[in-house]
């Protein structure tokens, strides 16, 4: 039964993804009037970069834990099974 997790683990890493990304815009908007910097930019200092790519980041592990947990419980609730470990934790 975990098997068929793998492939609804995928679906909702890539909409986490999509989701994540809108976020971190909307939050860099509304701190910065310029777009983020890419790493790569040469006018882009570094105190910008870091603080830009630990933002993105944060937001992208949180809404990726998000998914995937709201993922799991749903695959639970509709098959009855936990499709991860049960550490008892």
């Amino acid at each position: 039964m975990k098997l068929l997790y793998k492939p609804w683990s995928i679906l909702f890493g890539v909409l986490g993804g999509l989701l994540a990304s809108r976020v971190f815009t909307k939050v860099w908007d509304l701190l910065s009037k310029r777009p983020a910097p890419e790493p790569t930019e040469r006018q882009a200092s570094w105190k910008t970069v870091l603080p830009a790519a630990a933002l993105e980041g944060a937001i992208y592990a949180g809404v990726k834990a998000a998914t995937q947990r709201g993922g799991a419980q749903a695959f639970e609730r509709a098959t009855g099974v936990w499709p991860g470990t049960d550490s008892g934790a």
